[in-house]
């Protein structure tokens, strides 16, 4: 009866680390459980035996397979598909450098990242990697919480519900009221933004920067004093649909303004972080005076971008 009772127990660790997504390797489980490689493989037939029983009844495929690169059986798909210790930490440092939340929003993040994602063994270890820059972390200054905006503003998106905002304005600081179509969710350098089209009301004296403009106005979220999620719903045909990433590939700095197309001349060594910055900028030419680049842009944010590179940018036109 022992021996069973070990049997079944192993049977139900090796499910439970196919479950997470991890591999079993034949000799590692026989060596960890102090058993035969027979008993190890039987396990393996009951395993996949138990699977494809399960997809049969649940209409939900998954296989227990043998991996022959990494030489172990893996769950394809697995049923928890969690990130690996590598990945959680490229997302905990980018949230960390982003500066983008408050302390009040970030911790419960972080904390929830390490605690579903890492291994327990593992934990302590991550923990420490960013224990430092976690301690000295610096919030935004306007140290706003903006996730619960954030969420409402993106069901009014997905469900095509016009919003009315009352909007601190950061030229001097007056209250504007607004009634807006959403058109996107966007992040940049340490905001959060909403990219929405005004729906204009007759007590409404808005000055356009350009008139009759087809691309929506930029708010920082931050800056949302009040928000009103109405039951007006607005129609997108598809030919005119608004494309987040389209229009993030060409606007800089959250600026409005116009669409326009700009040649430069690059005379750094290396042109990679200007093709980075421009995800719509191409190379044309590399001759004694640099690099001669096109893009498309929306807004006046790329003038501040072309000044602060000084004499290594030479605008063309």
């Amino acid at each position: 009866m022992a021996e069973d009772r070990i049997g079944k127990d192993r049977l139900l660790e090796m499910y439970a680390r196919l479950a997470e997504g991890k591999m079993l390797h034949k000799l590692e489980e026989a060596e960890h459980y102090k058993c035969s490689l027979r008993s190890i493989q039987r396990d393996i037939e009951d395993l996949r035996a138990f699977f494809h029983n399960q997809s049969d009844a649940s209409g939900v495929v998954q296989e227990l397979v043998y991996d022959k690169k990494h030489n172990a059986y893996k769950l394809v798909p697995p049923l928890r598909n969690v990130l690996s210790n590598k990945e959680v930490f490229a997302v905990l440092k980018i949230l960390l450098e982003s500066r983008s939340l408050s302390k009040a929003e970030l911790d419960p993040i972080l904390d929830k990242l390490i605690d579903c994602c890492v291994p327990k063994e593992c934990k302590s270890y991550v923990t420490g990697l960013i224990s430092n820059e976690r301690f000295h972390y610096v919030p935004p200054r306007h140290n706003k919480e903006v996730l619960e905006t954030m969420w409402r503003l993106g069901e009014a998106l997905r469900e095509h519900k016009e919003v009315e905002i009352d909007y601190r304005k950061p030229a001097d600081g007056s209250l504007v009221h607004r009634v807006l179509r959403p058109a996107g969710v966007m992040f940049s350098e340490f905001y959060f933004y909403l990219a929405g089209f005004i729906v204009p009301q007759k007590e409404d004296k808005i000055e356009f920067e350009v008139e009759n403009d087809p691309f929506p106005t930029i708010y920082r979220i931050d800056r949302i004093e009040s928000l009103k999620v109405t039951d007006r719903h607005y129609n997108v045909p598809y030919e005119s649909r608004f494309e987040e990433g389209e229009f993030r590939k060409r606007v800089q700095f959250m600026y409005g303004g116009r669409l326009q197309k700009l040649k430069f001349y690059y005379k750094g060594p290396n042109p990679e972080p200007v093709l980075d910055r421009l995800p719509t900028a191409e190379i044309i030419d590399h001759n004694e005076k640099g690099y001669l680049l096109t893009a498309e842009v929306f807004g006046s944010g790329i003038d501040i971008w072309l000044r602060s590179q000084g004499e290594l940018v030479e605008v063309v036109q």
